[in-house]
């Protein structure tokens, strides 16, 4: 789906991303956040913080359950899957070559179960659910920092950014 085809329901917040601390409290509120369904689409170009972002938030919602896995980038292995209070997933989507192998993989039937990180998001297509967080990172004035631009598209996400807000 595109874009265009989304409505927002509330308007964008740009937080600045100082240093490696201001990511992890970041990821660690969106992380403890998330629920079943949501969908977190992670871009920006290589180097910008995505799998920075993802690691942070899945190791706080493991932390809820006690347990402090290595959360490795799923580059390679194109899924990553942990089993907290409710599944996620976090996948990268870098290495797909069309859209179809989303299906493939289980992706589609994981943005109904889990939470679910996708990084390179734009690989998803016609899969991209309707309801979905874009997460834009790039990097900071002179390249200083990062900045993190996130978006709700669809309703219901109103608790997630309330807990962004708070943590910045």
């Amino acid at each position: 789906m595109t874009d265009d085809a989304i409505s927002s329901t509330e308007p964008p917040i740009a937080i600045p991303l100082g240093d490696d601390a201001d990511t992890t409290r970041i990821g660690a509120a969106l992380g403890r956040a998330l629920a079943r369904s949501d969908v977190v689409l992670l871009s920006g170009g290589i180097g910008a913080g995505k799998t920075a972002l993802a690691r942070a938030a899945i190791t706080a919602r493991l932390a809820r359950v006690g347990r402090t896995d290595d959360i490795p980038s799923p580059t390679f292995t194109l899924v990553q899957i942990y089993e907290a209070d409710i599944p996620i997933w976090h996948a990268d989507l870098y290495r797909l070559s069309v859209s179809d192998e989303v299906y493939e993989i289980g992706l589609d039937e994981a943005f109904e179960t889990a939470a679910v990180f996708i990084e390179w998001p734009d690989r998803l297509g016609a899969a991209t659910p309707a309801r979905v967080l874009k997460v834009e990172l790039d990097f900071g004035p002179k390249g200083e920092g990062r900045i993190a631009v996130i978006q709700p598209l669809g309703p219901g996400w109103a608790p997630v950014m309330d807990a962004l807000k708070d943590a910045i």
